[in-house]
């Protein structure tokens, strides 16, 4: 059986993973690489399922009744999943921007 911690650091891993996909799918609409930055925000989408997917577990083990102690790792590793979804949510309207924005100087310019 897997430990709590490889668990918890599961899920700070995933969290992380999505929040770089997430920044670099801003950078990437930033540089105008519109194709590079749905790819990175669709890798964010799945990095964070996963983790949501460990998470979602842990929550119906509670409510089996199987208690789990809330450590301060635990605490962060929720805290950077939140923080995580948060910025994939931020970044898709950030690359919807760049683009609309994009499309309309370059419809203005023509």
């Amino acid at each position: 059986m897997i430990g709590m911690e490889e668990i918890i650091f599961s899920i700070i891993l995933h969290g992380g993973n999505g929040r770089s996909a997430a920044f670099e799918a801003i950078t990437a609409a930033k540089q105008g690489d519109f194709s590079k930055a749905r790819k990175k925000l669709e890798e964010a989408v799945n990095e964070l399922a996963q983790a949501h997917h460990i998470q979602t577990m842990l929550i119906q083990r509670e409510a089996k009744g199987e208690k789990q102690e809330v450590s301060l790792l635990m605490v962060h590793a929720q805290d950077h999943l939140m923080t995580a979804m948060t910025m994939k949510d931020l970044a898709t309207e950030l690359v919807d921007l760049y683009e609309q924005t994009q499309s309309l100087l370059q419809s203005k310019v023509l």
